[in-house]
């Protein structure tokens, strides 16, 4: 994909989430010279220890999106199975090998919160919390508020 068309795309994407208020995330560019770097954001879930935290994720996007996924990674410290505590990386099939150029950037932030509200303990990106998350639900939950 050209540059102009990969810029096309990444801003017909941003119009979406700007027009699609009902979603719940948000989506900037940092730079507008350089439109594949931006920042994604959204609440956490309602009924899990997230809930009233925002959440912020930053987002690069390959030059050969979106036949490759962007690379995704939250800002925000999270303390859950599928996220590392310490890098903020993130264990999702959707940016690995589940990725298809039909999903967007919108859909990645949406399961990225569907993730905080399920998540996956025997698929950790940090299986010391995933660890936590089994033997101990309560106090996991303790933790990650």
């Amino acid at each position: 994909m050209s540059s102009q068309s990969l810029n096309r795309r990444i801003f017909r994407e941003m119009n979406d989430v700007v027009s699609d208020v009902s979603s719940g995330v948000t989506l900037k560019i940092l730079n507008e010279a350089d439109v594949t770097h931006l920042k994604g954001s959204f609440a956490g879930p309602p009924g899990t220890p997230y809930e009233g935290g925002l959440f912020v994720v930053d987002i690069k996007i390959p030059i050969d999106y979106p036949f490759k996924p962007p690379v995704m990674k939250f800002d925000t410290k999270v303390y859950h199975p599928n996220i590392s505590s310490q890098t903020g990386a993130i264990c999702i099939d959707i940016l690995r090998d589940q990725w298809s150029p039909i999903l967007t950037i919108k859909s990645c932030l949406i399961s990225l919160q569907s993730l905080l509200q399920s998540p996956e303990p025997n698929n950790p990106q940090d299986a010391q919390v995933a660890s936590h998350f089994i033997k101990d639900h309560a106090g996991f939950v303790r933790t990650a508020q």
